[in-house]
C-alpha cells in the first residue's frame, strides 16, 4: 500500500527542479497584452470534419479546462479556459456556455478576460445565497487563479446571471510569490460554517486547503500530499473535494503521469473534518478514467446531492496539434459521479448523465452495418467465458479495436494509425490502452458513445470509463464482435447543433 501523509510544510526546491518535464503550453505565463476579445458568433454550422456533434465545442478557437461550473435558476453554466484570439493556447480567459439540460449548449460572450494580475487560469464559481461576501444575495462569485509572474487567487462577481463580472478591488485574495498554486475549487462546508478552497500545488505536488467566511479573507487550513510510486515529478492540478454521504473524494488531475501517457485524473477516498482531508489507506493512484483524453474534470456546484462532472477531452502531450479548425478541443460528455464498492473497496463510478436521452432515438438491434449519421450509443452485453474483440470500422478501412480479456477482466483499446489521422504528433498513436473492467459475474455491459472524433467506453454501471480521441475520415459505421456470445443494441444520437 502507499503511505498516506498529511504535511504542514513541503521541503523547498528550486523552480527548475519542479519543471524537469514542463510543458510550455501550460507552464509559461503570458506576458503580452491581449487585444479586445472577439465575440463567439459561429463561423459555420459546426459541421467541419472532426467537429463533435454531441460534445460541447466553441464555434472557434482554443479551449482547455472546464471552469466555474455552477447551476443557478435552472441553468447549467460552463465556463472554460479559452483563447479569444486564436486556435492555440494563450490569452487565457474564461469562455462561457449555458445549458438547460447538460447536453444542448449555447455559447455566450467571453466572461472574464486577462487583467493587470495576468491570465485568468482555472477556478470555480459558487452562488452566495447568504451574501457572505457582501456583493448581494444569490450573487454568482467566480474564484480563479491570476497567472502573471506568480499564481495568486482572485475573485470576481456577477449580479446578472454570469453575463458580466466585476473584479473585486481587493484582489488577489490569496497572495503567492511563485507559480505553483492554482485552480481553486470552492464549496460551502456547513459543519464548520465556512467556505473551503482546495488549491493544487502544481510541480510542488499536493493540495492546500484554505477557509473563509466571506470569500475575501482566507486562512490556511492544511496541506495534503500522498507520494505516488513511480511518479516522482508530476504536476498536481484542478482539485475537487466532493462529499458522498459520510465519505469524501478528492479529485486531482496530474500531468505528465496519467494511467497510460500524459494527462490523467486520479482520486483519493477519505474523510474531511472542515480542516484536514485524510485519505483512506488504499493503493493509489486510483483513476477516474483510463483513457488518454479526460483531464481537468471537476463538478458543478449548487446541484445538491447530485454530482455532475465534465472534463477536457484532450491530453497535454498533443493538445496543440490535434487537427481541428477553426476550433481546438472539446469537453467530454457530462458524467454523474457516485461512490460505490467493488471487491470490498470504494470505487468512484461515472456514467453519462441521463439527459443524454434528450437526443436519443429508440434502441434497435445492431448488426454489422450501422445506419448512423451524427453520433450514436452502442450497448454491448458480452459473455466473459472467453476473450472477445470489438471492432468499429468505416468505409475508409479505418478501425478502432477493443479487446476484452475474460480471465484478467480487462479491456484494451488500440489507437494506432489504423484508427484515422495520427501523424500530427508522435505520441498520439498508442498501441495498447488498458483498463480493468471492475465487474463481477459472467457478463459485462458496455456503453460506447461514438462521435465524429471520439470514443467514450463505459461499463453500464460506471465502474470503468475510457475516453479516447480518434480522427477517422468518416464516422465508424461498421461493427464486428468476435469471441464470446454477445447482444448488441444501438440508438442514434442527434446533433446538439441542429
Amino acid at each position: 500500500m502507499v503511505a498516506i501523509a498529511m504535511v504542514a510544510t513541503v521541503v523547498a526546491c528550486s523552480k527548475d527542479e519542479y519543471k524537469k518535464d514542463y510543458n510550455p503550453l501550460i507552464d509559461d505565463p503570458q506576458t503580452d497584452t491581449p487585444s479586445t476579445p472577439t465575440d463567439p458568433t459561429p463561423t459555420s454550422g459546426r459541421t467541419e470534419q472532426y467537429r463533435p456533434q454531441i460534445h460541447f465545442t466553441p464555434a472557434k478557437n482554443w479551449i482547455n479546462d472546464p471552469n466555474g461550473m455552477v447551476f443557478a435558476d435552472g441553468v447549467y453554466h460552463l465556463f472554460y479556459q479559452y483563447n479569444p484570439q486564436g486556435n492555440d493556447w494563450g490569452n487565457m480567459s474564461w469562455g462561457h456556455a449555458t445549458s438547460n439540460d447538460l447536453i444542448h449548449w449555447t455559447e455566450q460572450a467571453v466572461a472574464i478576460t486577462r487583467n493587470e494580475w495576468g491570465d485568468i487560469f482555472s477556478g470555480s464559481a459558487i452562488i452566495d445565497k447568504d451574501n457572505t461576501a457582501g456583493f448581494g444575495t444569490n450573487t454568482m462569485v467566480a474564484i480563479y487563479t491570476s497567472a502573471g509572474t506568480a499564481q495568486q487567487q482572485s475573485i470576481a462577481y456577477s449580479t446578472d446571471g454570469g453575463k458580466t463580472f466585476t473584479q473585486y478591488a481587493g484582489n488577489p485574495v490569496v497572495k503567492n510569490d511563485d507559480d505553483n498554486l492554482r485552480d481553486p475549487k470552492v464549496f460551502w462546508h456547513s459543519e464548520s460554517k465556512q467556505w473551503v478552497m482546495a488549491l493544487a500545488k502544481g510541480w510542488k505536488m499536493g493540495v492546500e486547503f484554505y477557509g473563509s467566511t466571506d470569500l475575501k479573507n482566507w486562512k490556511h487550513l492544511s496541506t495534503f500530499f500522498v507520494p505516488l510510486s513511480g511518479r516522482p515529478s508530476i504536476q498536481w492540478e484542478c482539485p475537487d473535494l466532493i462529499q458522498f454521504g459520510n465519505k469524501w473524494v478528492l479529485l486531482v488531475s496530474v500531468n505528465p503521469g496519467g494511467p497510460i501517457l500524459g494527462s490523467g485524473t486520479m482520486y483519493f477516498v477519505g474523510d474531511f473534518d472542515g480542516t484536514t482531508f485524510t485519505a483512506d489507506a488504499l493503493d493509489y493512484p486510483l483513476w477516474l478514467d483510463y483513457g488518454m483524453d479526460n483531464y481537468a474534470g471537476v463538478t458543478w456546484s449548487n446541484t445538491g446531492n447530485r454530482k455532475v462532472m465534465i472534463g477536457w477531452m484532450n491530453n497535454w502531450q498533443y493538445a496543440g496539434n490535434v487537427p481541428c479548425s477553426p476550433w481546438r478541443s472539446a469537453m467530454t460528455l457530462p458524467r454523474e459521479l457516485s461512490l460505490s464498492e467493488y471487491n470490498g473497496k470504494p470505487i468512484l463510478t461515472s456514467t453519462v448523465v441521463k439527459e443524454i436521452d434528450n437526443i436519443a432515438d429508440t434502441w434497435k438491434p445492431a448488426g454489422a452495418q450501422l445506419d448512423v449519421k451524427d453520433a450514436y450509443q452502442l450497448r454491448l452485453t458480452i459473455d466473459l467465458d472467453r476473450n472477445s474483440t470489438i471492432t468499429l470500422g468505416n468505409d475508409n478501412n479505418e478501425s478502432y479495436v477493443l479487446d476484452i480479456n475474460a480471465n484478467a477482466r480487462t479491456i484494451t483499446a488500440h489507437r494506432t494509425s489504423a484508427t484515422g489521422q495520427s501523424s500530427f504528433n508522435g505520441t498520439f498513436s498508442v498501441p495498447s490502452i488498458q483498463a480493468p473492467l471492475n465487474v463481477t459475474g459472467n457478463k459485462v455491459t458496455l456503453d460506447i458513445y461514438v462521435d465524429q472524433s471520439s470514443v467514450e467506453t463505459l461499463t453500464q454501471n460506471g465502474t470503468m470509463s475510457m475516453t479516447n480521441l480518434v480522427f477517422p475520415k468518416s464516422l465508424y459505421n461498421h461493427l464486428t464482435v468476435t469471441g464470446a456470445n454477445h447482444e448488441a443494441q444501438l440508438r442514434q444520437l442527434k446533433s446538439i447543433w441542429n
